[in-house]
């Protein structure tokens, strides 16, 4: 996000907030108050999660529920993103930010009754790395030494790899150079362990279609799997054995996959949800002029964008790209569709991430589109390629495609067919490259500019465009091995401008985080990367309140 977008989400936040006292407080309805006075959480979810597999999920609605089952070496802090909270690492120490040693605490357990061991974080990382897995995360842990080659196969012994077990209880990661923001790498999900003896039992460390999280989930963390719902809702309870269970307060979450963000509005207004995930655009303006108690309005560090496939002829001429993107209006979708909620983005990269100022691409301009798209063969369009449009369901998306294909058909001449999937087809389409232009977003993993920047590295998971440039692996891949902070910024601001140049992805807009919690969910604040540590949240019913104007 710009800088100067933190300044009017404070304005809003402050008009919002500040004048509370002047809003009446709806009564909530039945079934929220009685969860609350029962521990039940009920969280809005977006859609069915694709996994819950730690080292198979790539989506945000994934994570939130894989947080609540399993716990890394470092944990999410309750209030700053930029602190390590400990996890199931009580301690840890390193002199240089390339070694690092942590000691496990012993009382951790897993959910059914095992310890958490050094030897567990040692095979989790070895599932994760492993070739025939697959996970599209893999990159992540590129970090530790030889991790690279091993996930490639061009290495095949994992003793090479910079993890070692000295005890049960401690472990020593080797990096491939400095990372003095590794903790807060390691909060992220692809860094957990697992259970060795239930994934070997549900078909071993490399099967990438394991049922072992449905028929039976054994996690560390401080909620249990009690019962999945396919698209109806997936229920966690409080787990006995986590080693800070007395400070679990919250006795069950509820997660509810909702697909449609105005069913899910309609459910919070009927007292069904505790927290809505998203807020619908066209309400977003009436909540925020009606003060509406309930609503919250943050920065997040987030982008969404377009992937366009290179791999299709008429799209691997980058002025083509180009066109495409100085043909879309991006003001205009912000205020006209989003409703002043998001913000107009010209990077992957949101501003608001210290030191770091993202290169821009060019901003709309109808004549120099035209122009390029004449240079590349295609004159007023004629002669474009069919191309289609991909986009998951929903209501939103659909508003912003049918708003820059009418864009493209009235800048350029060429007219693109728009399809609409389900969430789970969407990807695999993405992802087997069945597309010409996909929507797409990323919410950052840490607060770090190359958490945007790594994925679109040759070969990653992530990237599915088929865009591959040698000097921007190179630039991305060697600034982790940089110590000094300031150099390393700089190289990935390059590798940026590459990106930019290019458009492989598209910038559309930059997040808000905009949603509403009832008040009775306490110990939940403003976060940059909206992660929760459920263990400090809890529920208490609050009364009614009312001012006088």
């Amino acid at each position: 996000m710009k800088t100067v977008h933190f300044a009017k989400l404070a304005i809003a936040v402050s008009i919002l907030f500040g004048m509370t006292s002047c809003a009446k407080k709806e009564a909530g309805s039945g079934i929220r108050d009685q969860a609350t006075r029962d521990g039940i959480f009920l969280f809005g979810n977006e859609s069915e999660p694709p996994s819950i597999d730690p080292h198979i999920n790539t989506s945000n609605n994934g994570n939130n529920i894989i947080t609540s089952l399993m716990e890394g070496l470092i944990s999410y802090h309750p209030t700053n993103d930029n602190l390590p909270e400990p996890g199931v690492a009580e301690s840890w120490e390193t002199e240089d930010s390339k070694t690092w040693i942590f000691h496990l605490r012993q009382n951790a357990k897993w959910s059914n009754g095992d310890p958490v061991t050094a030897h567990d974080f040692l095979y989790a990382y070895e599932r994760m790395l492993s070739p025939d897995l697959g996970a599209k995360y893999a990159q992540l842990l590129y970090l530790l030494k030889n991790a690279q080659p091993f996930n490639e196969g061009t290495l095949t012994d994992f003793s090479e790899v910079g993890v070692e077990v000295l005890d049960d209880y401690t472990l020593k990661l080797e990096l491939e150079g400095p990372t003095p923001y590794f903790l807060n790498l390691l909060k992220h999900h692809s860094w957990y362990p697992v259970h060795p003896a239930t994934i070997e039992a549900a078909g071993g460390m490399t099967k990438p279609d394991s049922t072992w999280t449905r028929d039976n989930y054994i996690g560390n963390g401080p909620y249990v799997l009690k019962e999945w719902v396919i698209s109806k809702i997936i229920k966690v309870a409080k787990n006995p054995l986590y080693w800070d269970a007395d400070k679990v307060s919250i006795k069950e979450i509820h997660f509810l996959p909702i697909d449609d963000i105005n069913t899910e509005d309609q459910m919070f207004n009927a007292g069904a949800l505790h927290y809505q995930n998203t807020i619908p655009t066209h309400m977003f303006p009436v909540y925020l002029k009606n003060k509406d108690p309930y609503m919250r309005v943050e920065p997040w560090i987030g982008s969404y964008f377009y992937r366009v496939n290179v791999t299709e002829p008429h799209l691997q001429d980058k002025r083509v790209r180009k066109a495409l993107s100085l043909a879309i209006n991006r003001r205009a979708i912000t205020k006209r569709i989003l409703k002043g909620a998001h913000f107009p983005s010209y990077s992957i990269t949101p501003d608001g991430i210290e030191g770091y100022e993202p290169p821009h691409c060019e901003e709309f301009n109808p004549k120099k589109a035209r122009e390029l798209l004449a240079e590349a063969g295609y004159p007023n369009g004629e002669g474009f390629p069919h191309s289609v449009l991909l986009f998951n369901s929903s209501e939103q998306h659909k508003q912003i495609a049918e708003a820059i294909q009418q864009m493209w058909l009235n800048i350029l001449g060429i007219d693109v067919t728009l399809r609409n999937q389900e969430w789970k087809t969407y990807l695999e389409t993405q992802q087997n490259l069945d597309y010409d232009v996909s929507r797409a977003a990323w919410i950052g993993d840490y607060v770090y500019p190359d958490t945007f920047l790594t994925m679109f590295r040759t070969g990653d998971g992530n990237n599915m465009t088929g865009w591959s440039n040698a000097r921007y692996d190179q630039l991305v891949t060697d600034s982790m091995k940089v110590s000094d902070s300031t150099e390393r910024l700089a190289m990935l601001h390059d590798a940026e401008e590459i990106l930019m140049e290019e458009l492989p992805v598209i910038p559309i807009y930059h997040y808000a985080r905009n949603y509403r919690i009832d008040p009775a969910v306490k110990g939940w604040y403003p976060k940059l990367l909206d992660n929760r540590n459920y263990k400090y949240l809890s529920l208490e019913p609050t009364k009614p309140e009312s001012a006088e104007n």
